[in-house]
């Protein structure tokens, strides 16, 4: 992967419904080209899909909350339970392997505190071996982004 290919997904990382013409234009190509380059950019996995930018709050999902939990145990199968449930869990916009204190890092999006409860109740204890969990409400964001830096 080169810098111009770096641009194209820079580029449609801010605006993913752009046409090809305003791609090329925006990482000084030639269309044809650029085309070019993203096709191979998608056949090799650099670019993964195209998905919708939505409001949570707007949608009914007023309440993004951070969910750090730790094994009581770390054989394999206790694990590998916990990660296909929690692979199954809508709720979960990413789970996160963590160094530290604790062994995983939930993102998680709910429409209020009695959803949260009931995620907590009905969706986490019952996969079995979380030893704690702790919670954090976000209240405010100060930047959220899906723009990668430039890594030069």
């Amino acid at each position: 992967m080169d810098h111009k290919d770096r641009q194209i997904i820079r580029a449609l990382q801010r605006d993913g419904r752009m046409t090809n013409q305003d791609l090329a234009e925006a990482v000084n190509l030639s269309p044809s080209p650029c085309l070019r380059r993203l096709r191979n950019l998608e056949k090799s996995g650099a670019i993964i899909g195209f998905a919708a930018v939505a409001d949570a709050k707007l949608y009914g999902l007023a309440f993004e909350v951070f969910v750090r939990i730790k094994l009581e145990k770390h054989q394999e199968d206790v694990v590998q339970n916990f990660e296909r449930r929690v692979q199954a869990m809508d709720e979960v916009l990413e789970c996160h392997m963590m160094t530290g204190q604790v062994d995983y890092q939930l993102k998680v999006l709910v429409s209020g505190l009695d959803a949260y409860e009931d995620f907590i109740r009905n969706r986490i204890h019952p996969i079995g071996g979380v030893g704690s969990i702790e919670t954090s409400f976000v209240y405010g964001t100060v930047k959220k982004t899906a723009v990668f830096p430039d890594p030069s």
